[in-house]
């Protein structure tokens, strides 16, 4: 186990570095004229080209990225071009309001996707049917309109949470809960409607499996069998859907973070690429790229211990 993790961790180390390339190459492709955006369009072109050469955006752009790069590596992610505020504590204080949303999420996809899945493998015939029109018109529904009906349902007629706003968990436990409700619940529907159906065809498979119809022979419950042998295989494919899904709730949370007023990182990730703020840009990207990283390290040791072929393969 100890090598199939190490493995996971190098290549994980791998992708952050091309990624790290790649990007800074794809954010100097655009000719934003910096300085000019930080003095205004009547500076002088003489005070221009030095704001540009005080920012290094006069040197060839492998060079940039091998002096941001090796600050990076240090812990140094530079200073905002606009602001003039180190980027790492800048980036700290929003990371909160987006890691509860993610945490929120994959919480509430893991638990109703499951207990869904199962409920329909299990019990097939009109339940089976329900659970997978359930899916497919949750997956099918634009997230901006599931969204406003949750918007106009639970803030505005029911007035059970608020509409916009957010509440450090720091500052009251119970208002953080119900700032962070509905921007979870928004974001759960088209997880939970893609996870519940690789769980439900998961469990179909395995519930067909010669070993499970000899459990049955012999007379154990089913409850144990479903809990105690299928689930155990059947969590393997679901799993790696609901990694997958991770990548997809951070382009979601763009949308409701800035519909929901949330100061996260969607929004900061915003606000900071029209302006072309590539010291701030980097370092959101990268730690996307390290909550992907993380992610898929966890999905894959948790299939290798569930399945201990997939740690050989």
């Amino acid at each position: 186990m100890l090598n199939f993790i190490a493995r996971r961790i190098a290549a994980g180390a791998l992708l952050l570095l091309v990624i790290s390339l790649l990007s800074y190459l794809l954010l100097s492709i655009p000719a934003l004229d910096v300085g000019r955006q930080l003095l205004g369009q009547g500076a002088d072109q003489a005070a221009v080209d030095a704001k540009n050469a005080s920012l290094g955006l006069d040197r060839p752009v492998l060079v940039q990225y091998g002096d941001w790069l090796a600050h990076a590596v240090r812990g140094d992610l530079g200073t905002s071009w606009f602001t003039s505020e180190d980027v790492a504590p800048t980036v700290s204080a929003r990371l909160p309001v987006t890691a509860s949303l993610m945490v929120g999420v994959t919480l509430v996809a893991t638990v109703v996707s499951f207990l869904l899945g199962v409920w329909a493998g299990v019990r097939r015939g009109a339940v089976d049917r329900f659970v997978q029109v359930l899916g497919v018109v949750g997956y099918a529904l634009p997230g901006f309109l599931v969204t406003l009906v949750i918007v106009l349902v639970f803030a505005v007629d029911l007035n059970w949470f608020p509409a916009i706003g957010y509440t450090p968990f720091t500052a009251s436990p119970s208002g953080w809960l119900s700032t962070i409700t509905l921007p979870v619940l928004s974001l759960s529907v088209a997880s939970v409607a893609g996870v519940s159906q690789q769980v439900r065809g998961a469990v179909i498979d395995v519930l067909r499996q010669d070993y499970v119809r000899t459990l049955r022979a012999r007379g154990l419950p089913m409850s144990r069998i479903v809990f105690r042998h299928v689930l155990r295989n059947a969590s393997a494919p679901a799993l790696s859907v609901l990694g997958m899904q991770f990548v997809g709730l951070l382009g979601g949370a763009v949308l409701v973070e800035q519909i929901f007023g949330l100061p996260g990182i969607g929004s900061m990730t915003v606000t900071y690429t029209t302006r072309g703020d590539i010291p701030v840009i980097m370092a959101l990207v990268m730690l996307t790229v390290v909550g992907v990283v993380l992610i898929n390290l966890l999905v894959d040791v948790m299939i290798g211990w569930l399945n201990p072929k997939a740690r050989v393969a």
